[in-house]
């Protein structure tokens, strides 16, 4: 999802909202996604936060909201880690060690 929302967003393939907060002139700038995949259904829209505003990573950080179709529900925040052994990589943010099993799976197979 994060993948598709930004290749999306970059090409301009999705609407736009204007965010609340951060947004003094009211511009329609955020792009969002909604979609549905095997019975879960997300939003994906990039980081609005005061810390993304101020580490520049509003274009990066991407924050996901999912549930199924029992309303189990979840939010993930997906950022291009800028540190450390995934340097460069994307991970979701309280689940790194998962992220590095899975890079370490991708290098393994080429």
């Amino acid at each position: 999802m994060d993948r598709l929302y930004r290749q999306k967003a970059k090409v301009g393939e999705l609407p736009t909202i204007a965010p609340k907060r951060f947004n003094p002139e009211g511009e329609s700038w955020l792009p969002i996604l909604h979609t549905t995949k095997q019975g879960w259904h997300f939003t994906a829209l990039y980081s609005n936060t005061a810390r993304a505003h101020k580490l520049k990573r509003t274009r990066d950080w991407v924050v996901m909201y999912f549930y199924d179709d029992e309303h189990h529900e979840s939010q993930y925040t997906v950022v291009t880690e800028t540190r450390g052994d995934l340097k460069g990589k994307r991970v979701v943010r309280g689940r790194e060690a998962e992220c590095k099993e899975y890079y370490a799976t991708l290098e393994k197979q080429k």
